[in-house]
């Protein structure tokens, strides 16, 4: 199984317009513990909202809930007005990376995406060199997935969630594993993608990484919003 939690849905229709998620009275619990809290927010495109708080706050629940991977206990996500689970299954155009990436081994980078473009026949090869070579991967580089370093294998999924230009982008710590070079890659493309009108969420333990990334801080704790403010140009 190719990326199990590393999703792309390809563009749709929903190209070139303006994106709006609204998080209404958001609640879930799983096996009785209260996951998400009564989250109530609204993300538009063309900003790029970073996700922080410890482990077990709640950050990459609110990405699978407004990516529509769970289902609310009560409240609803909803997506230009369509309600998540009921008007629609998932965002029509999105990009996400969720917790460990993972790809067939014995295939090179390359051929992994290719294999997963090739679901909806969007973008063709070019465009899935583009990508690669966006995140600082060589897409004539030969070896195979499973050679593939750490750092590697995040830049490969940070480029499978960007190849088709979603128009939601959802990360889940994007910089983990990179080093100085990869963490320029990922700074130049959210900036690139927020010029391009697109909505970007992104979950970061580095507050220091968090400041230089987003435009606008949301911390969580125990599954609840404690606080959401504008970074500082």
């Amino acid at each position: 199984m190719i990326a199990a939690y590393t999703v792309h849905i390809s563009s749709l229709s929903s190209k070139g317009k303006d994106m709006r998620i609204d998080v209404v009275s958001y609640c879930k619990k799983i096996k009785g513990v209260t996951v998400l809290d009564n989250i109530n927010y609204s993300f538009e495109s063309g900003k790029v909202y970073g996700l922080q708080g410890k482990n077990g706050s709640g950050k990459t629940m609110l990405l699978r809930a407004v990516s529509g991977l769970i289902f609310p206990t009560s409240g609803y996500a909803s997506v230009n007005g369509q309600v998540l689970g009921t008007d629609i299954a998932f965002p029509r155009s999105i990009g996400l990376l969720i917790e460990n990436p993972s790809f067939i081994g014995k295939y090179t980078g390359i051929k992994n995406l290719t294999m997963l473009a090739g679901i909806r026949n969007k973008v063709g090869k070019d465009e899935v060199a583009d990508a690669l070579i966006k995140v600082g991967l060589d897409p004539k580089d030969r070896r195979p997935y499973r050679k593939y370093s750490l750092g590697m294998k995040q830049r490969l999924a940070i480029a499978c969630a960007i190849m088709e230009r979603p128009r939601v982008i959802l990360l889940d710590e994007p910089i983990n594993a990179l080093d100085p070079s990869g963490v320029e890659c990922v700074e130049r493309i959210l900036c690139e993608k927020k010029k391009e009108g697109a909505l970007v969420i992104i979950a970061c333990h580095d507050k220091s990484e968090m400041r230089e990334l987003a435009d606008v801080v949301i911390t969580l704790a125990e599954g609840r919003i404690v606080s959401s403010e504008a970074v500082a140009v």
